[in-house]
Formats: C-alpha cells, sequence, structure tokens
C-alpha cells in the first residue's frame, strides 16, 4: 500500500489510486489485499467512516473510491455527496453493499457513484469494477440494476418526455437497452450495428442530457417512463 506515489513504475502507465473504506477493519483489510496485489492498482488509503473518507479523499487524490454504505458517524451516502461536490479532481465512487439491506443504493447513485457492488462478489469482479469505473464507465451489474430499479422506479416522477426531445429514434432505442443493464455488444447484436456506433450513440445521448454516465442515463430513463421495472409473474 502507497500513501504518497503512484506505482506504475518509470516510465509505465500511471497505477490505478483507490481509497477503501469500511467501518469493518477486518473487511476493509481483506478488498485493500485482494486489490493492492494488483500491478496496476494502488491502494493508497483505508477508512473506516465517511468523514474519515472525505478528509483522506482530499489529502491523496484517490481516482477510485471504495464506499460502504453503512457506517457510524457519517454514512457512504454522505460522504458521496460532498466527494461529489468537492474539488477537481473529483474520484469515482464504487459503491460496496449488502443490497438486501440497503434498499437506498439507488440514493448514492443520484449522489453521483459510478456503480456498485455486493460486498459478496468475487474478487474478479471486484477488481473489474475498480477498472471499469476508473476508465470514465459505469459499473451496472444487471442482475442487481433490476433490483435498484424496483426500488425507486414506483416513486419516480410522473414521465416528462420533453427531456428526450432533442434524442433521435435511434439514440432513445440505445438509452432504453443502457437502462435494461445491457453491455455496449449486447446493444449492438440487439440492433444490428457495430459496438463503436453503439459508444457513439451512448456519448452522444450522454452530452445531449447532460448527463455524467449509464448510471445517470439509467436513472434518468425511469424518472422519466423510458423504461419500467420488470415485474416477476404470479
Amino acid at each position: 500500500m502507497s500513501t504518497d506515489t503512484p506505482s506504475g513504475g518509470p516510465g509505465g502507465p500511471r497505477a490505478t489510486r483507490v481509497l477503501v473504506v469500511d467501518d469493518q477493519a477486518i473487511v476493509r483489510a481483506g478488498f485493500a489485499a485482494v486489490v493492492d496485489a494488483e500491478p496496476d492498482l494502488d491502494v493508497v488509503g483505508e477508512a473506516g467512516d465517511g468523514a474519515e473518507a472525505v478528509r483522506l479523499a482530499a489529502e491523496l487524490r484517490p481516482d477510485v473510491v471504495l464506499m460502504d454504505i453503512r457506517m457510524p458517524g457519517m454514512d457512504g451516502l454522505t460522504a458521496t455527496r460532498l466527494l461529489m461536490g468537492g474539488p477537481e479532481p473529483v474520484p469515482r465512487v464504487l459503491v460496496l453493499t449488502t443490497f438486501d439491506q440497503d434498499a437506498y443504493v439507488h440514493d448514492a447513485l443520484r449522489a453521483g457513484a459510478s456503480g456498485f457492488l455486493l460486498k459478496d462478489a468475487l474478487p474478479q469482479d471486484l477488481l473489474a469494477g475498480i477498472r471499469v469505473v476508473a476508465s470514465g464507465e459505469a459499473m451496472l451489474a444487471p442482475t442487481v440494476t433490476r433490483r435498484l430499479i424496483d426500488t425507486f422506479a414506483d416513486t419516480a416522477p410522473a414521465p416528462d418526455p420533453a427531456l428526450l426531445e432533442t434524442l433521435t429514434p435511434r439514440e432513445g432505442e440505445v438509452l432504453a437497452l443502457v437502462a435494461a443493464g445491457h453491455t455496449n455488444a449486447e446493444i449492438a447484436e440487439a440492433l444490428g450495428v457495430t459496438t463503436g456506433t453503439v459508444k457513439s450513440h451512448v456519448n452522444a445521448l450522454l452530452g445531449k442530457l447532460d448527463l455524467r454516465d449509464r448510471v445517470q442515463a439509467t436513472i434518468l430513463a425511469y424518472d422519466v417512463g423510458l423504461a419500467r421495472p420488470r415485474r416477476a409473474a404470479g
């Protein structure tokens, strides 16, 4: 673990700086050990609550913050809001949660988090999630995304189609598929286009709607009624 210089090596790519936040020391240490073992990832610090996370983020300038939600004192939701409203460069926040107990995870995404993972995720999924959000994308695991949608879609504001008037019909299709949790490759297959074309559509719709990433796009799609949660049969 480093608390000063990146570990990319002389002339090599800069390692992604990660701050691990969890109130349980053994959990925090476990995440840190998994992450720090990767040559392209560098754990620069650990925090036991939201207030410490905000302080260390200002001091250490991590690229990604692994943020627990439920913590004594300042929780992860409040800390995420403070980080998103802080000085540039703003870190990407990847929420760690036991989703069955954290029905308000969507609030963290609205506050600016770039995605979420279950705490029992496999190590490779944790590492992949860090790399995804560090690259500027959003971490939206489809199976968990649908549960997230069920949490807040029923209380979403009345649809406002005017928000989507700047989009082309194809961009609207892409937005709906993004909201369903599909990857660019899956969207490309569904629409019969290349992944590069899908990426261009995603970038265009994010720009037109003034959205940061696919997380915000998903939330907007459900808010305005473009997408609806699936209900189990029976």
